[in-house]
């Protein structure tokens, strides 16, 4: 049997990411949740494994998507895990693309599109 993916999900909307988590798990996946990006920052440096994926928000308290993406891109046993943006920002292409993300979405969030994205981005890694 194949071992569970691991998705890590960093949103600082406690309602997002309880949804989240339960659509992943119901899709197999093992989920780590995170309010902000500290928060996910000292998760990832406490797990024995990285996750395959990390949904990140942009705009969070504390530590926004912007500043956790930029500590990921300096940390290289955590730089080469795909990041999928997904944002309430209008501009959220441009923001992303910025960011040298593996994707990004729109919220509110498709859900067919983000597994099918969760799904590529994941057995990518």
């Amino acid at each position: 049997m194949q071992p569970l993916q691991t998705l890590l999900v960093v949103d600082d909307d406690l309602d997002i990411r309880d949804a989240l988590q339960d659509v992943f798990e119901l899709e197999g996946y093992s989920v780590l949740l995170a309010a902000d990006g500290l928060e996910a920052l000292a998760q990832l440096r406490q797990v024995e494994s990285p996750p395959q994926l990390i949904l990140l928000d942009l705009m969070m308290p504390r530590m926004d998507g912007f500043a956790f993406r930029e500590a990921l891109r300096h940390d290289s046993t955590l730089s080469e895990i795909p990041v999928l943006v997904a944002s309430a920002d209008l501009d959220v292409r441009s923001a992303a693309e910025g960011l040298n993300v593996a994707g990004w979405l729109r919220k509110p969030l498709d859900l067919s599109e983000l597994l099918s994205a969760v799904k590529r981005l994941s057995q990518a890694a």
